[in-house]
């Protein structure tokens, strides 16, 4: 079992991520459960926190399948999605009000 736990430290060296300075801040404040992507390109670019739920929405994944085809699959550090970032609020406001119509509909069930 032990050998097990040495693989998991060594993982955790190789996550480049954790070593550059100028990333910790940004990894920092990411709450947990969530990710941190980059959407638009060139001057528009902004940074968002997404939580890590949408990777499995059909809606999301197609914004992730556009920024495979635009940047190849291997991007290195931050996910960047090429699409507007209005067209990504729309995404993120149909996925947030889908996941609130779920969860209200939850706390109904178990009310009875």
């Amino acid at each position: 079992m032990g050998s097990g736990e040495k693989n998991l430290r060594n993982f955790h060296l190789h996550l480049p991520h954790l070593h550059h300075g100028n990333n910790k801040k940004q990894a920092r404040d990411v709450p947990k459960g969530c990710l941190a992507i980059k959407v638009g390109q060139g001057e528009e670019q902004q940074r968002f926190v997404v939580p890590v739920m949408y990777f499995n929405h059909p809606l999301f994944l197609q914004l992730l399948k556009e920024a495979e085809e635009e940047y190849g699959f291997d991007q290195k550090g931050t996910i960047t999605i090429p699409c507007h970032v209005e067209e990504f609020r729309y995404v993120q406001g149909m996925i947030d009000k889908e996941r609130s119509l779920h969860h209200h509909h939850h706390v109904g069930c178990f009310r009875v």
